[in-house]
């Protein structure tokens, strides 16, 4: 399972890069968000092989009508798949872009592919067996979160999403931390900064959907770290709404983070 998901997630990342590397018209959906030709050809992939795959399991994608909720929420597994998480940063060609599948399972991720396909990289996390990798052009290495430091805090942040919310949440961790340092990065890429020790914390203080984090979820949870609601309730899949509350994203689980961060403002 772990090699065709890859396999598909490449496969995907090749058809971005085709349309990345020309020219190349950008939509916009009715959510304001935009859409370009990569989009498709990567939805059409990714939901093709996976029906082939796992003949049956249903699939929800970004760039598809989901089911209503009185059908979904009979289900126990399902794929939740963004094609390609960061169309801002594709139209923008700055490569933080990722594809991402994620295997939910009782409203909890438990297998998930990020691929990167500018960087030619994959991150793969398999909570069941307790797993994540990076596989890039060295080769295939395990990948696991670093423990709290104490006096400094690595935040992930994003690129295009810097609100006065999250401006005043992090000058708040200031007057908490000896020092703040601030990692700026897009799409699901914020969460495998976590996976891979990069970093220590992303807090998301405002709308996200669930196939934007379910599959940076899984690569996370099993490379030792977590995500939850501010305040510590689980983030939980296959909601009636696909929009998430605001979330915690943090490498080590074990620190005392709600003791010590300032609450949202």
């Amino acid at each position: 399972m772990q090699e065709a998901l890859i396999e598909i997630v490449n496969a995907a990342g090749c058809a971005i890069l085709d349309v990345y590397g020309g020219a190349f018209e950008v939509e916009t959906k009715a959510d304001d968000s935009p859409l370009t030709e990569a989009d498709r050809r990567a939805h059409d992939i990714i939901v093709d092989s996976l029906l082939a795959l796992t003949p049956g399991l249903p699939i929800v994608s970004e760039e598809s009508e989901p089911p209503p909720y009185d059908q979904r929420r009979r289900w126990s597994r399902y794929w939740l798949v963004d094609p390609l998480d960061g169309t801002k940063e594709f139209v923008k060609r700055n490569g933080a872009f990722t594809v991402n599948i994620a295997l939910i399972d009782n409203g909890e991720p438990v297998l998930g592919v990020v691929g990167v396909p500018v960087q030619d990289k994959v991150y793969l996390g398999d909570c069941t067996r307790g797993e994540a990798w990076r596989h890039d052009t060295h080769g295939r290495a395990p990948i696991r979160t670093r423990p709290m430091r104490g006096g400094s805090v690595a935040v992930v942040a994003s690129r295009n999403h810097r609100t006065a919310r999250l401006e005043a949440y992090l000058k708040a961790l200031e007057t908490r931390f000896e020092r703040v340092d601030r990692v700026h990065i897009g799409s699901s890429l914020k969460l495998c900064v976590l996976a891979e020790g990069g970093a220590d914390l992303y807090p998301r203080l405002g709308p996200t959907s669930e196939w934007d984090i379910a599959a940076g979820h899984a690569v996370l949870a099993a490379a030792g770290g977590a995500i939850a609601q501010m305040g510590g309730r689980p983030l939980r899949y296959n909601k009636e709404s696909f929009l998430n509350p605001d979330f915690l994203a943090v490498a080590d689980p074990s620190y005392a983070w709600n003791d010590t961060l300032p609450p949202a403002p």
